[in-house]
């Protein structure tokens, strides 16, 4: 399994994921055994809105007992997080120079519900990939295993609070840059929306 890069399951992930990802050219095993970890970019994407950063996070329900592994969390819709994401996108996103050219592929993700965060996550990821024209497999880890090779596991580097994973973040153009500054590692989107098909070669 140290051929494979073993990547958690992530919420439209940052740009650091991404560039672990452009680092070697493996195959993807998204990792669905380990219990499902609190506070994480599992569940939550950083966007940049016009009062700096935003987390659009996503509900899940909450398990009766013991660990939950990740392939069995599932999504809460008591309330409409969809429809607040989805403006949120659109208030933070909409004079980008390619948020119109993307919407389209994004919008099903709004609209349908998904029980499985997994496969919500996956389905982006997928999509992700194709639209950054980046070619990998994506497969799943067949149990959980703690000894992967450091470098090809990034189950636990890329985190909300460690900020060490980023390195030396190039700028980008972001649209509200001229307010905040320039906010490094934030979800993909926001490199995708501003640069479209240039993203890869930022990567």
């Amino acid at each position: 399994m140290d051929n494979h890069l073993i990547l958690p399951a992530f919420y439209l992930p940052p740009v650091s994921y991404f560039r672990a990802i452009q680092s070697a050219s493996l195959p993807i095993l998204i990792e669905q055994y380990e219990h499902y970890p609190k506070q994480t970019y599992r569940t939550r994407a950083a966007i940049y809105s016009a009062n700096g950063k935003l987390d659009l996070i996503v509900p899940v329900q909450r398990g009766h007992k013991g660990h939950t592994k990740m392939k069995d969390v599932k999504i809460s819709y008591e309330w409409n997080w969809q429809r607040l994401h989805w403006m949120s996108l659109q208030t933070a996103y909409r004079s980008s120079a390619y948020f119109e050219y993307y919407e389209d592929e994004f919008l099903p993700f709004y609209q349908q519900k998904f029980e499985w965060l997994l496969d919500y996550n996956v389905t982006q990821l997928e999509l992700l990939l194709r639209l950054l024209k980046i070619e990998r497999s994506v497969g799943y880890t067949e149990s959980y295993r703690q000894d992967y090779a450091p470098n090809v596991d990034f189950r636990t580097s890329i985190h909300p609070k460690r900020l060490n994973h980023t390195g030396a973040a190039r700028p980008y153009y972001q649209v509200f840059e001229n307010k905040h500054g320039f906010l490094a590692d934030l979800s993909i989107v926001d490199l995708l929306f501003n640069h479209g098909p240039q993203s890869k070669g930022y990567l």
